[in-house]
């Protein structure tokens, strides 16, 4: 699997940075799962611009189609962040959501919690892609209980996303 948004409808591109984490690099210390050596699970610092016209709030989402569970594996996801914020500080997604504009949530990752955790590809598995997306979209609000799924964000977003903002960095655990 190249790209995990191939299949869905094509949205216009925008920026999206961070002051930690490079486009094609292998992620800090600071966003690898704190089981792991230095690993902090602090989400990321991300900034973004250049959304399209009519954005009216913004979806955050990492996700690994590495990981070996036949879905990948959902790493953090935040909805109905208002249209003003186009920056998050690095530790935001921590288990009170501290970092976030009100009126933002996080949803469970795929380790049932609500908040960022960081990576930890199985050692030896190879490189994982971690693909960390800002998604623009044309609602105030997703409308998607707290408790939903990444997944169920996805499918709830692809019809009012306008852009997608992305930067891929990857992973990887020695044997």
């Amino acid at each position: 699997m190249n790209n995990p948004f191939a299949r869905l409808p094509e949205a216009a591109a925008f920026d999206v940075s961070s002051a930690g984490v490079a486009d094609g690099a292998a992620l800090p210390a600071e966003q690898l799962s704190s089981a792991l050596p230095g690993g902090r699970d602090a989400s990321p610092q991300l900034s973004w611009s250049g959304a399209p016209e009519g954005t009216k709030s913004y979806a955050v989402t990492i996700y690994d189609p590495d990981a070996p569970t036949g879905s990948g594996f959902w790493h953090w996801a935040v909805a109905d962040i208002p249209a003003t914020v186009t920056e998050l500080p690095e530790g935001a997604g921590d288990d009170t959501g501290s970092g976030l504009p009100d009126g933002a949530f996080q949803l469970p990752n795929d380790a049932r919690a609500a908040r960022f955790i960081g990576a930890a590809p199985p050692a030896g598995h190879g490189p994982h892609r971690y693909f960390v997306v800002v998604h623009a979209l044309d609602v105030d609000t997703i409308g998607v209980p707290a408790d939903a799924t990444p997944a169920v964000l996805g499918f709830t977003m692809a019809g009012h996303t306008l852009g997608r903002a992305v930067l891929t960095a990857t992973a990887e655990t020695p044997a």
